[in-house]
C-alpha cells in the first residue's frame, strides 16, 4: 500500500501544464495569468491545444494511478494511489510543493474509481459552467456534491476519498471563493 501511495503521489506530481507549455514554446506557465499549473491557466496562453493536452494529462495521471494500483494491487490500493495522485498534483515535490488546484486530477481519479460517478461529476461541472460561465464555481459545486453522491450510491470508501479531495479543492480555491463572494470572479471566455 505504501508503494502504491508513493507511486500515485510521484505520478500526480508531474506538472504537465509546465511540461506542455515549455514543449510548445509558450514560456513559463508560472509567470502567466494566475501562475497556476493547471489547464485553466494554460488556456490563458491562448493555446487551446496546450490547454486540452494539459487537461487530458492531468486527469489521466489520476486515472492511471488508480487503474494500475487496482490492477496489480486491490481496490484499497487504487483508492490510496488516486488520492495520492491528487495530492501530488496539488503539492508536487518537484515545484517546492506549489502545484495546481486539482480539479482535472480529481475528475480523472474519480472516473477510474467509479466511472458512473465520474460522469455525473463531469456533467455537474459542465452544467454549472454552461449556466454560470464560471469555471471555479463549476469545480466547487461538482467537488462538493461528489462525496454525497458516492455515499448515496453505497460507496463509503469513495465518499471518504472524495471528501478529502473536495476539502482540498475548496482550500486551493480560497482566492476564487473570495472573488465569487465579491462578484469579481472571471467568467469563462472573458479575458
Amino acid at each position: 500500500m505504501i508503494l502504491w501511495t508513493l507511486f500515485g503521489y510521484l505520478l500526480g506530481a508531474v506538472p504537465f501544464g509546465i511540461v506542455v507549455t515549455k514543449a510548445m514554446g509558450l514560456g513559463d506557465l508560472r509567470a502567466i495569468g494566475s501562475g497556476n499549473i493547471g489547464a485553466t491557466n494554460v488556456l490563458r496562453t491562448g493555446n487551446k491545444t496546450a490547454a486540452l493536452a494539459t487537461l487530458l494529462l492531468d486527469s489521466g495521471k489520476g486515472a492511471i494511478a488508480v487503474l494500475l494500483a487496482r490492477q496489480f494491487g486491490d481496490e484499497t490500493a487504487g483508492l490510496l494511489a488516486g488520492g495520492a495522485a491528487f495530492l501530488g498534483h496539488c503539492f508536487p515535490v518537484w515545484l517546492g510543493f506549489r502545484g495546481g488546484k486539482g480539479v482535472a486530477t480529481f475528475l480523472g481519479t474519480l472516473a477510474a474509481l467509479h466511472w458512473p460517478l465520474g460522469l455525473i461529476a463531469c456533467a455537474v461541472w459542465a452544467l454549472v459552467a454552461a449556466v454560470a460561465r464560471i469555471s471555479s464555481l463549476s469545480a466547487l459545486i461538482a467537488a462538493a456534491l461528489t462525496p454525497v453522491m458516492a455515499w448515496g450510491m453505497g460507496r463509503a470508501d469513495i465518499a471518504a476519498v472524495t471528501a478529502f479531495m473536495a476539502a482540498l479543492i475548496f482550500i486551493r480555491h480560497h482566492a476564487n471563493i473570495r472573488r465569487l463572494l465579491s462578484g469579481t470572479e472571471p467568467r469563462i471566455g472573458r479575458k
